[in-house]
């Protein structure tokens, strides 16, 4: 999506609301200095336009048990372009990302487990693919930057 179909006032709000999904309408017109009908009606055009695609909540994943993050590098056989593997990575439920890639290994996928043992299975999952060839795992020590959001600027 084009840069030009948004303003300085939508930059504003997605910066607000990427730092707390769950503010007031109220609360951001009052950081921008604007109607909360007309802030309501700004956030409505912009999930419209798919700027905006969805609201969640972030949840500790390490008070959930989930205290091992890895990077995987998938190795497959499927010719170049296709993302069959790449969906079937999508379908296990320890896969928080798959990022089709430039380079010899055509997938990225972050994993979330328990531990090293439940790593393993995980990657166990992974190999029964057809598709897959290879795996090359690096595990998390510290992270020390992590975010969905990102800044946007007004040129």
């Amino acid at each position: 999506m084009s840069k030009r179909t948004f303003d300085y006032l939508d930059i504003q709000i997605l910066n607000i609301l990427q730092e707390n999904g769950r503010i007031s309408n109220a609360d951001i017109a009052r950081k921008v200095g604007k109607a909360p009908s007309a802030v309501l009606e700004r956030v409505r055009k912009l999930e419209r336009k798919d700027l905006i695609q969805g609201y969640e909540a972030i949840v500790n994943h390490k008070a959930m048990g989930l205290a091992l993050t890895a990077f995987t590098q998938v190795y497959t056989d499927e010719p170049a372009g296709s993302f069959n593997t790449g969906r079937e990575l999508a379908k296990i439920p320890e896969v928080l990302e798959v990022h089709y890639t430039a380079g010899q290994a055509p997938y990225l996928v972050k994993v979330r487990a328990e531990d090293t043992e439940a790593l393993q299975k995980t990657l166990a999952k992974f190999g029964a693919i057809a598709s897959v060839r290879d795996t090359n795992t690096t595990i998390v020590l510290t992270t020390v930057k992590e975010t969905r959001g990102f800044p946007l600027q007004n040129d």
